[in-house]
């Protein structure tokens, strides 16, 4: 694994208690820390943040007061996510290798004036944001930039950030190596790239399928006007280590989170209306463990490798049902068994057709009495669905809390060591 040409970069590793390299480290780190341009398709978690900042600070010259490394993620959480990563290797050089991150909500005209006197080495941030300060405001010179990485890329075309991106992309030297992960690859991504990248190194790693990951999916009828009332209801059943409620919209999640705290949950959100002290305080609460529940909007927590998810809980299918598999994709880790409840309305069967190609087992249930009660089916809703008849029909159960307990339990003789 000691493969760079720092020493203590390969410190870093053993302070990072890696023990071996995941998938996508393992096929990016030896050519990126050649230069290699790199296309790297890959779900949160991958470890893919590692496989190009480790890299990059194999690259970096201390020696010179320039900007030599480019960050851009689409979110303000994921920015400081990587900031934090990136900071704890330099806690570990033995040179000096300056950082910062500009993302929104900071007081961009101190931005502006410490940029006028001193540059970073390495830069993180938001498109908008760069291109505010590179763009428009000529402070944050990129021309010197010998390495450019987008991650969470199509998120970054979703939030419509495309022309940011392609304008910061055009101040950089066209000899930069250009690295880009994404969740998925769309042809809009796809064209952007081939314009500036040279030769890239595609690795792409194939999503786990629903079905083969420990996760049981449970799928409750619920009437429209009454989502909170049965989200209630359904929290009385359970015990999470730590939950995540998905949200649709923003407003969605603001307003589930203000209702929850109400009835007396210990509860966070993440969402794009919140102030940058707001989400670092939400941020310090989800890592000391001072919430039991977050809610959070795709946009929000996309990218962001939350630890010790039990729970998943859909307030209803997304537009999107690949985004259903990266919700799903966020328990059931490192050996632990995950629960995703979701739920539906009598609109929902397309949701249900993705589903059953994905061969996920369906499992209705209601919820009676304080328990999660298991039902037959839902025949009407997967007569819309166009189902097979290889669906599983479930018998009546009940589903007891219990699983903080089992879950402390794993933890205490689970070995040491992880690879982030």
């Amino acid at each position: 694994m000691k493969i760079f040409k720092k020493h203590y970069l390969n410190n870093t590793i053993d302070a990072l208690k890696f023990k071996a390299w995941t998938d996508i480290q393992a096929k990016v780190i030896p050519s990126a820390t050649k230069g290699k341009d790199i296309i790297g398709v890959s779900e949160t978690g991958s470890g893919k943040t590692h496989a190009f900042l480790l890299p990059i600070f194999d690259q970096i010259d201390a020696s010179k007061h320039e900007v030599q490394a480019l960050i851009l993620a689409p979110t303000r959480e994921l920015a400081k996510q990587i900031e934090s990563m990136a900071r704890f290797i330099v806690k570990q050089a033995d040179e000096t290798i300056h950082i910062r991150t500009y993302s929104g909500g900071e007081d961009r005209l101190k931005e502006i004036n410490r940029l006028k006197t001193s540059k970073p080495h390495i830069v993180i941030g938001t498109p908008g944001k760069v291109y505010d300060l590179a763009i428009k405001e000529r402070v944050l010179p990129l021309h010197k930039v010998k390495h450019l990485v987008i991650d969470e890329a199509d998120m970054s075309l979703d939030s419509g950030f495309l022309n940011d991106l392609e304008a910061v992309i055009n101040t950089v030297h066209k000899d930069a190596q250009f690295m880009v992960f994404s969740a998925t690859m769309v042809k809009s991504l796809r064209d952007m790239l081939k314009k500036v990248m040279h030769n890239p190194l595609e690795v792409v790693l194939e999503q786990q399928n629903l079905s083969q990951l420990p996760i049981t999916h449970y799928f409750i009828k619920v009437n429209p006007d009454k989502i909170l009332n049965t989200l209630e209801s359904l929290l009385k059943t359970m015990n999470p280590y730590l939950g995540l409620i998905f949200a649709n919209t923003k407003e969605e999640a603001k307003h589930t989170a203000q209702h929850l705290r109400q009835a007396g949950y210990k509860v966070t959100a993440l969402h794009g209306d919140m102030s940058s002290r707001e989400r670092k305080q939400a941020l310090r609460d989800i890592d000391s463990l001072h919430v039991q529940y977050i809610i959070a909007s795709d946009m929000a927590s996309r990218g962001m490798d939350i630890k010790g998810i039990s729970h998943i809980i859909n307030l209803g299918f997304p537009k999107d049902m690949s985004f259903y598999i990266h919700r799903s994709g966020r328990t059931g880790r490192m050996g632990q068994s995950g629960q995703v409840y979701t739920f539906y309305t009598d609109r929902s069967h397309q949701s249900f057709k993705a589903l059953l190609k994905e061969n996920v087992t369906l499992n209705f249930a209601d919820v009676k009495r304080g328990e999660l009660v298991k039902k037959q089916t839902d025949d009407a809703i997967l007569k819309k669905a166009s189902t097979p008849a290889r669906v599983k029909k479930t018998i009546k159960e009940t589903v007891k809390p219990g699983y903080k307990k089992k879950y402390h339990q794993k933890q205490k003789h689970k070995k040491k060591g992880s690879s982030s």
